[in-house]
C-alpha cells in the first residue's frame, strides 16, 4: 500500500494542480528511503513543499462604511436601507478594507454582496470585477465649441455622428481609430479574440441611460481662474484664448461605457475571479470574487482594464470629432472622467460603481469631473475635494429611488398596459423647452427626469458632505437619450412563459441566474452586456 496518495495530500491541505505530480514523486522517494510513517512523511513534505495557508473566510462583521447620503423621506429610507444591506454584505469580504456610498446610491441588483450604484470600496492588492460591473469605464466626456447653428440642426448632426441601441455598427460602417491597432488586444489573455467587438462598437453608445447632450455654459473669468489655480491651466488657457470677449460656449457631453468589448472583458475577468477565489477562500458570494494583483492573472486583468479605458476614451473622441466635422465647428477644450472603474492609489485599488473620482492626482491637482443629474437639469463641472472620509469620491449622477418597473407602474391600466400617451405628456412637461430625442422612438419614463432623484437634493448633498466644489453648470439645450428600445430577451421570456414553465426553469440548477432575474426582475440598468 502506498505511503501517501493524492487524496491524503488534498486532505492535508495541498490544492489540486500540476504541483501534485512533484509531491507524489517525492512521496515515492521517501518510500525508497524506507520511510513508512505517513505522519513523519507529511512533516517532511510540508518542509519541502509548503501548502498554501488555510482558506480565507468572510469576516464575521463588515468593514467600515461611511455614508455621504441623507434620508429625506420614506422613499429615500427604503432605498438607503437596501443600499446599506448590500454594502454590508460586500464589506465582509476579507480583501476589502473600507466602503462608502454617495448621494446617488441605489441598488443595482438584489444578489448577495452586489455593489450598489453610488458604491465605492477600497481593496488591498486585489480587483473585484463585479464591483466595476460589465459596463467597464462608463464615463463622461465634454467638448467645448462654438456654433451658430440652431439646436435642432446640431442634434441632427449629432444623431448622424453616433449610434445607440443593442448590437453594433455594420462592417461597412465601422469607424477607425489608432487604439484599434494596439497590439495588446492580441496578446492579453482577457482581450484576445475581441478585435471585432472593439471595431464594431467604435462611435457606438449603447442603450439604457447612455446619452449625448448639447448644452451651453458661461465660464466666467472667475471660474477659469479657479480651474487655473487648481492646476488645470491648459484647460483654462484654451478657453480664455478662444473667448474673444465672450464667455459663452456650447458643450457636447456624452455618457457611455465600453460596450460589447468591456462586457466580454468583464465576463472573462469575473470567471477568472470566481476560479481564483474558490481556490483561496470559502463562502465568498460570487459578486465579491476577486483577482490577486500579486499574481500574473491579476496583473493581466489590470492591464486589460487600462486598454478598455483607452478604448472608451477613443470612443467618446470619435463621436465628438465626427459631430464637430459635420457641424462645422472646432474643438476648443475637453474634459472628462470615468465613474465605473478601478483606480490604483498606493496599495489600494479603489473601485467605483457609479462614483466619480474626486481626489488629487499625482501632481497634487484636484481632479476635474462632470456630474449629470437628468436630461432637463444642468451638468455640474466640479473639482474634487479629496474627502478621505468618503474614499475621495463624488456621485456620478442623481441615482434612483425606484426600479424601472416601479417607476412605470402608475402609468399602467387595470390590464397592465402602459398608457403611452400619458407617458409622452408627462415627459414633455418635465422637459419643456428642450429638444429631447429617443433612440427607441418613444419616451422612456425611467430615463426621464421622473426616473431620478431630485437634482437639487443630490447637488445639495455634494456640498453638505464636502465631496466636490461645483465650479460651473452646463445648461441643457437638447439631448439624445438611448432609452429602452423594448423588452430585453429575459423580459420577453418572462412574459411568454406559463406559470408551470416558470416553475420548471426555477428548478434547473444550470439556470440559476435566470431564476434570480425572473423572481426579482432586478437587472443593472446601466450595463451593456452584449
Amino acid at each position: 500500500m502506498a505511503l501517501l496518495n493524492g487524496h491524503d495530500l488534498l486532505a492535508a491541505g495541498w490544492p489540486p494542480g500540476p504541483h501534485m505530480a512533484k509531491i507524489l514523486e517525492a512521496v515515492r522517494g521517501l518510500e525508497a528511503r524506507g520511510i513508512v510513517d505517513p505522519h513523519y512523511a507529511l512533516k517532511l513534505l510540508r518542509r519541502d513543499f509548503p501548502p498554501p495557508p488555510s482558506k480565507m473566510e468572510m469576516r464575521p462583521e463588515p468593514a467600515g462604511l461611511t455614508e455621504a447620503i441623507e434620508v429625506t423621506g420614506p422613499d429615500d429610507a427604503a432605498n438607503v436601507g437596501a443600499v446599506r444591506r448590500l454594502m454590508n454584505e460586500l464589506l465582509r469580504s476579507p480583501v476589502i478594507e473600507r466602503g462608502a456610498v454617495m448621494p446617488d446610491a441605489c441598488p443595482a441588483g438584489s444578489a448577495t454582496a452586489t455593489i450598489p450604484v453610488g458604491g465605492a470600496i477600497a481593496v488591498r492588492n486585489a480587483i473585484i470585477p463585479s464591483a466595476h460591473s460589465a459596463d467597464i469605464c462608463c464615463s463622461m466626456y465634454a467638448t467645448f465649441y462654438r456654433s451658430d447653428l440652431p439646436v435642432a440642426d446640431q442634434l441632427d448632426h449629432l444623431t448622424a455622428s453616433t449610434r445607440f441601441g443593442m448590437g453594433g455598427r455594420k462592417e461597412d460602417d465601422w469607424v477607425d481609430h489608432p487604439v484599434l491597432n494596439d497590439n495588446l488586444i492580441h496578446t492579453n489573455r482577457f482581450l484576445t479574440g475581441l478585435d471585432r467587438h472593439a471595431r464594431m462598437h467604435m462611435a457606438d453608445q449603447g442603450d439604457g441611460n447612455h446619452f449625448a447632450y448639447i448644452g451651453r455654459v458661461q465660464l466666467t473669468a472667475e471660474a477659469l481662474a479657479r480651474f487655473d489655480a487648481a492646476g488645470h491651466g491648459d484647460f483654462a488657457k484654451r478657453l480664455t484664448e478662444a473667448s474673444a470677449g465672450c464667455d459663452d460656449y456650447h458643450v457636447l457631453v456624452t455618457h457611455h461605457g465600453s460596450r460589447g468589448l468591456g462586457a466580454q472583458v468583464y465576463k472573462r475577468g469575473h470567471k477568472a475571479a470566481l476560479d481564483h477565489t474558490k481556490r483561496v477562500a470559502a463562502g465568498v458570494p460570487d459578486a465579491a470574487a476577486w483577482l490577486d494583483y500579486s499574481e500574473p492573472e491579476g496583473r493581466d486583468y489590470w492591464e486589460a482594464l487600462q486598454y478598455v479605458s483607452r478604448w472608451t476614451l477613443a470612443n467618446h473622441q470619435s463621436i465628438h470629432s465626427r459631430f464637430l466635422s459635420r457641424a462645422g465647428s472646432r474643438e476648443i477644450a475637453t474634459m472628462g472622467n470615468e465613474h465605473n472603474f478601478v483606480w490604483k492609489r498606493g496599495d489600494y485599488f479603489l473601485h467605483g460603481k457609479g462614483a466619480t473620482p474626486a481626489w488629487r492626482d499625482d501632481a497634487g491637482r484636484p481632479l476635474a469631473g462632470l456630474i449629470p443629474l437628468n436630461m432637463a437639469a444642468p451638468i455640474l463641472m466640479v473639482l474634487g475635494r479629496d474627502n478621505e472620509e468618503f474614499l475621495s469620491f463624488a456621485p456620478h449622477g442623481a441615482g434612483r429611488n425606484f426600479s424601472r418597473t416601479a417607476i412605470v407602474r402608475p402609468f399602467r391600466d387595470r390590464d397592465g398596459q402602459l398608457d403611452e400617451k400619458r407617458i409622452a405628456r408627462t415627459v414633455k412637461e418635465a422637459t419643456d423647452g428642450l429638444d429631447i430625442r429617443w433612440f427607441c422612438g418613444k419616451p422612456d419614463l425611467a430615463e426621464s427626469p421622473m426616473g431620478y432623484k431630485p437634482a437639487a437634493q443630490v447637488k445639495a448633498q455634494i456640498e453638505q458632505f464636502g465631496l466636490a466644489d461645483v465650479i460651473a453648470e452646463i445648461q441643457p439645450l437638447g439631448c439624445i437619450m438611448a432609452g429602452d428600445a423594448g423588452p430585453r430577451p429575459w423580459q420577453r421570456l418572462r412574459e411568454e412563459l406559463t406559470p408551470k414553465q416558470k416553475r420548471q426553469i426555477e428548478h434547473r440548477a444550470g439556470r440559476r441566474t435566470l431564476r434570480q432575474h425572473l423572481r426579482h426582475g432586478d437587472f443593472p440598468e446601466d450595463t451593456d452586456a452584449e
